[in-house]
């Protein structure tokens, strides 16, 4: 997912096997994902998304030190979506703990591993219906 903050910076989605890199967008202060070889452009993941870190993750603390995770792999995850000018978008670790994307310390290389399985959307459009074809009903038992 493309946190709330990347309105203004073109973005696409991520794609299973890629490298990304940890970066902050030009004209933000948002930290996200983007590929090497196209720095200018959000990569969006859904939650769901694995991600194998090169090293273990790094990301800022609301004080003045860089801290390290214990993990080099994580999913992408949510919190507070229900208060809508705030960041949302975590890194979810093996052991239940999370940090926001837009903490991560920039320059990290993160591999994509697997994209969430995505439910396909009701059909909207009505099926055809072919003349004089049998019509199938449920059987019934009981």
């Amino acid at each position: 997912m493309c946190d709330y903050s990347l309105h203004a910076v073109a973005t696409r989605p991520a794609k299973a096997g890629e490298t990304l890199i940890t970066t902050t967008f030009r004209g933000t202060s948002t930290k996200g994902f983007a590929s090497e070889s196209e720095p200018d452009v959000a990569v969006c993941l859904l939650p769901g998304t694995e991600l194998a870190f090169a090293d273990n993750v790094k990301y800022d603390s609301r004080w003045f030190w860089t801290r390290r995770s214990a993990f080099r792999v994580g999913k992408l995850g949510e919190i507070d979506r229900h208060l809508p000018d705030r960041h949302h978008d975590t890194i979810e670790f093996p052991d239940g703990s999370h940090v926001l994307v837009t903490l991560l310390r920039e320059g990290q290389q993160a591999t994509v591993l697997q994209l969430p399985a995505v439910q396909q959307r009701e059909r909207t459009t009505p099926r055809p219906v072919v003349a004089n074809a049998p019509v199938t009903r449920p059987i019934t038992t009981g």
